[in-house]
């Protein structure tokens, strides 16, 4: 058995319709990085200077050493532009969310202060600007508990919501075993928040971005220009929105970072995109904080939806064997395969069964269309049909012939028998009685290698249609 963790569906072609207060067509949301006086430094008791995320091109760490030219661009961030920021947000009356490091935090009072009185929501974006991709779990589970009491001291308030940025592969899990936020961000998966399950918990994510974010401006072929970061977001709002009055309102994440968007020619292209924003209708700028209380209001999670990809092999079979008649064989082949939240799905689990079903030699398929009883037949008279051939049977009239449609089919099934060696089958709900005689007698003179062919290809449509009264 070989589960696959990630979830390559989503929401599929149904996102959820009108999710947001008042009809809004779509979310813009705001993010400030605060990381100055977080980063990489001797002072903060590392081993080298930060290189991240600056206007220094192609910068090195530097072992051992203070940089004193990456320290004053990080020094500018706090200095000037996180108050060039704070004067634009609150000047247009939006609110944001800060992912403020807890150290950098620490080390800005006015700041921070300066944020609570702004109704700004500020989120955890861990204790250091460092990375934690190399962290045993241990460690890393032991550093966002620092940050978290750091944070708490700093704020006054314990964080609600988590984004670390340069995470590991574990940061979702430990987020979510924490068991006190109410988002996490620390994901670029979807246009809209979405829940995962943890342990039987359910957590919410608030996807975060970075391609509408002023780090392309400290990037190698990211934004020379304040035009260009402009002209992005605007496309990037004009098509979320145009989606939004289809019925899929959306959520655009902006990325900001005081050093970065702080300075004065970012900050004039900031300007003018939210000038365009406020010119549409249907536009709701809410913190990452609004965002997860709404959603859990009007999309709470549902840890009872049944997940085929979670089953044991008993219970795998059991529930699935019926989708093929005699299907036991092709359950069981599918339960060995490659199955993760894509399949949990009617049309990814109906895929994988499909899949073992093609996959399966012509003696094994043969065996599964021998398994079919007769349309109409002695098993259907004496209703000993299994539950799923008899509703389908009825759904098409067949369980209500007059003792002269019987003889016909029981005719026409004989016939089709003795040339083919298989039943006659069709999915019987996608027809009615009349026509479905007219195909028995029409499918009879066709060679048997061609009725071979259609009759698996209606076994993968009986299944289709079984698997949707299981799965969504």
């Amino acid at each position: 058995m070989n589960r696959y963790p990630r979830d390559l569906h989503g929401y599929g072609a149904t996102p959820p319709a009108d999710p947001w207060p008042d009809g809004a067509r779509i979310a813009v949301q705001f993010v400030v990085n605060y990381e100055e006086g977080g980063e990489r430094c001797l002072l903060h008791g590392d081993d080298s200077s930060e290189a991240f995320l600056s206007e220094i091109v192609a910068a090195e760490p530097w072992p051992g050493q203070r940089h004193w030219n990456m320290e004053s661009l990080y020094d500018y961030g706090a200095r000037a532009g996180f108050w060039r920021l704070h004067r634009l947000f609150t000047g247009y009356g939006i609110p944001v969310t800060v992912f403020g490091v807890a150290t950098a935090l620490a080390r800005s009072p006015a700041q921070v202060t300066a944020m609570k009185e702004a109704g700004w929501e500020i989120a955890c974006h861990g204790l250091k600007w460092i990375e934690h991709k190399d962290m045993p779990i241990e460690e890393e589970r032991s550093v966002m508990a620092d940050a978290m009491r750091l944070h708490e001291a700093v704020v006054g308030e314990a964080p609600r919501g988590w984004y670390t940025g340069r995470c590991s592969a574990n940061t979702i899990a430990l987020g979510a075993e924490f068991g006190c936020f109410d988002y996490l961000s620390d994901s670029y998966a979807d246009d809209l928040p979405y829940w995962i399950e943890h342990d039987g918990r359910a957590q919410l994510i608030i996807p975060y971005t970075l391609d509408s974010n002023d780090m392309r401006f400290a990037t190698a072929g990211g934004f020379n220009a304040g035009s260009q970061f402009f002209e992005y977001l605007r496309d990037a709002f004009d098509v979320l929105y145009a989606e939004g009055s289809a019925g899929q309102p959306k959520l655009l994440n902006v990325g900001l970072h005081c050093r970065l968007a702080g300075r004065p020619g970012r900050s004039a292209a900031l300007a003018r995109f939210i000038d365009h924003a406020l010119t549409h209708e249907g536009v709701w700028f809410p913190r990452r904080l609004d965002i997860a209380e709404h959603w859990a209001s009007a999309h709470p999670p549902d840890l009872h939806v049944l997940r085929p990809s979670r089953l044991d092999r008993g219970a795998f079979v059991a529930r699935f064997s019926g989708l093929f008649e005699g299907g036991a064989c092709i359950a069981e082949r599918c339960f060995e395969a490659e199955l993760g939240p894509a399949f949990d799905h009617a049309d990814g689990l109906h895929a994988a069964m499909v899949r073992a079903f093609r996959t399966a030699d012509r003696e094994e398929r043969l065996a599964i269309l021998k398994a079919h009883p007769d349309l109409a037949g002695k098993l259907a008279r004496n209703r000993a049909l299994t539950p799923e051939s008899t509703r389908e049977q009825a759904a098409a009239g067949l369980d209500a012939l007059t003792d002269a449609e019987f003889a016909a089919f029981e005719t026409a099934n004989a016939n089709y028998y003795s040339r083919h060696g298989f039943p006659f089958i069709i999915a019987a709900r996608d027809h009615d009685k009349a026509t479905i005689l007219d195909l028995l007698a029409l499918r009879t003179q066709r060679s048997t290698e061609v009725e071979f062919a259609e009759a698996c290809r209606q076994v993968e449509r009986i299944a289709a249609l079984r698997i949707t009264e299981l799965l969504p």
